[in-house]
């Protein structure tokens, strides 16, 4: 199984979050709100790595399954399963554990 993600090239917004924010929405609301076929994709396969956010991430699970599981400073922070359909935004800087379960 692989899991697939979409992100703009360039996520905008200074905001800073203490907690990866996971909101189910629909593809085609996502694509209207948010236009995620213009945006790139990334692929994995089933694996475990750690990860690093060079600022604030937004990004739309077109398919597969993972749990993040922050580290660090963040580790305070909860950990979340995202999915697909899943709108998600990722704090700059946190740092974390994939897991890639699908």
């Amino acid at each position: 199984g692989t899991s697939e993600l979409a992100a703009p090239a360039a996520t905008l917004g200074a905001m800073s979050l203490l907690e990866i924010v996971v909101t189910p929405m629909d593809k085609a609301l996502a694509e209207a709100e948010k236009k995620i076929s213009s945006w790139g994709t990334w692929g994995s396969e089933v694996r475990r790595f750690d990860w690093q956010w060079s600022g604030t991430e937004e990004a739309y699970i077109l398919e597969g399954e993972a749990t993040i599981t922050p580290t660090g400073k963040f580790a305070s922070c909860k950990e979340v399963t995202i999915k697909a359909g899943d709108f998600c935004i990722f704090p700059d800087g946190m740092t974390c554990v994939w897991n890639v379960t699908k």
